[in-house]
């Protein structure tokens, strides 16, 4: 059977930082841990350094085939503080410390556990079972999900559900414990903002500049936002918030249902979730900035590159004409979008399951659907009309706090935590009807 300590240390070893990323080698150690349980991987790639590996087992063709997706690139260490070397992969008080813990290497080591599980148990899994470990999905999935999906679509034929990141990790919110079940993602949009203004001799003063411009313009994106949108994962995630707590909680929480009382409700709920003004609006945060070359010109142009994220059932131009609203009608608007089509309409068929399963593992939380301010792979099998789910679940000591633990320094996961997540894919695999 997989030894996921061994496993995911071994993966974390691994440096596959995006960029470059060179996944080849942990993709191919990744392979031979389940090549030596007897299954068949295949590597397949668009450039060698990048491989991706697929493997099926068969089930007894009593439902569709069930995919299961992660990544094994990670995002950058530098400037990051960390206790302990982030590509050691130490085992210290219980954690497995390093970069890719959590995002997503314990999550692959996870799943490859239920599929090696479900390969030797007497009674084969009612459908096939999929297991893909991808490259490059923190840069975009070009070599990773995007190319396998535009390159081998024949390889998930019939395939209507998929689980990977992000999602079934503890939420306190009000008291309760709550598991939040990615079923929705935002789209990544790049959008670039210009200013122009007067050009000239450094040493001479100037008024309402290039500069200055820029200044307002970012000055305006700080304070002003976009108007609340209520999307069906929203609304579906918010339900099942109210339905679970009572009291001012229950009341602040209904009042983000409605645009004229969300933003009050908001401040009330902002320690609870920080983070959950990104799932009611369209965002567009200013990441790079340029304007000037020369130390005595003031510059005639400027221009800030916005890291935009779209709400589901919205298109770019109409996050472009929210935007161009907050900047004003001096700034010149462009932008640019994955062209990923239209997602699939929700498929909810499995959360049912899925919150079956996390009720009977972690009977103290209530499984909820969210909808992920981030984006995942999943987006890409969406244009082939797969569901996919965020289901990773993890159990987490309630001081932990997972979405600040991800991305950043002294990035790590609890040993126990692996072993119960992989039962709950295990019993995913076993029970999964289609």
């Amino acid at each position: 059977m997989i030894d996921l300590v061994g496993l995911l240390q071994e993966l974390i070893r691994i440096d596959t930082t995006n960029p470059p990323g060179n996944e080849s080698e942990a993709t191919k150690v990744f392979a031979a841990a389940l090549a030596v349980e007897g299954v068949e991987p295949e590597l397949i790639w668009k450039d060698p350094l990048r491989a991706n590996m697929i493997v099926r087992i068969p089930g007894r063709g009593l439902a569709p085939p069930l995919l299961m997706h992660g990544h094994l690139d990670v995002v950058p260490t530098t400037d990051q503080r960390w206790d302990h070397d982030p590509f050691a992969a130490q085992l210290v008080d219980g954690y497995i410390w390093g970069r890719g813990a959590l995002d997503m290497k314990s999550g692959l080591v996870m799943m490859a556990d239920a599929l090696i599980r479900s390969y030797k148990s007497a009674t084969p899994p009612p459908g096939d079972v999929i297991l893909l470990a991808l490259a490059d999905e923190e840069a975009g999935g070009e070599f990773g999900a995007q190319y396998m999906v535009e390159e081998h679509p024949h390889l998930f034929d019939g395939v209507r559900h998929a689980i990977g990141e992000f999602g079934a990790f503890p939420l306190a919110v009000a008291g309760k414990t709550f598991r939040p079940v990615q079923v929705a993602e935002r789209t990544p949009v790049k959008f670039t903002a210009t200013v122009e203004g007067p050009a000239g001799h450094g040493s001479l003063p100037v008024t309402d500049g290039t500069a200055a411009r820029l200044g307002s313009l970012l000055n305006s994106l700080d304070q002003r936002r976009a108007p609340i949108r209520i999307t069906e994962a929203t609304r579906l995630m918010l339900d099942g918030l109210i339905a679970n707590t009572s009291g001012v909680s229950r009341l602040a929480l209904r009042s983000l249902l409605y645009p004229k009382t969300a933003g009050p409700a908001l401040r009330l709920l902002s320690k609870e979730l920080g983070s959950f003004e990104s799932v009611l609006r369209n965002t567009a945060n200013a990441t790079i900035i340029r304007a000037g070359d020369k130390l005595n010109v003031h510059p005639a142009k400027g221009v800030i590159t916005l890291d935009g994220r779209m709400l589901p059932e919205c298109t770019p131009e109409e996050m472009a004409a929210e935007l161009q609203v907050i900047v004003g009608p001096d700034v010149q608007l462009a932008f640019e979008t994955e062209q990923t089509g239209p997602p699939p309409s929700l498929d909810m068929t499995l959360f049912p399951l899925l919150a079956e399963i996390l009720s009977e593992l972690f009977p103290d939380s209530i499984p909820i659907p969210f909808l992920l301010p981030a984006v995942t792979d999943g987006r890409w099998f969406g244009t082939l009309g797969i569901q996919h789910y965020g289901f990773m679940p993890l159990d987490l000591p309630a001081e932990f706090d997972f979405s600040a633990a991800v991305h950043a320094g002294n990035e790590r996961v609890p040993v126990d935590a692996m072993a119960k997540g992989a039962e709950a894919i295990f019993q995913l695999i076993q029970r999964y009807s289609g």
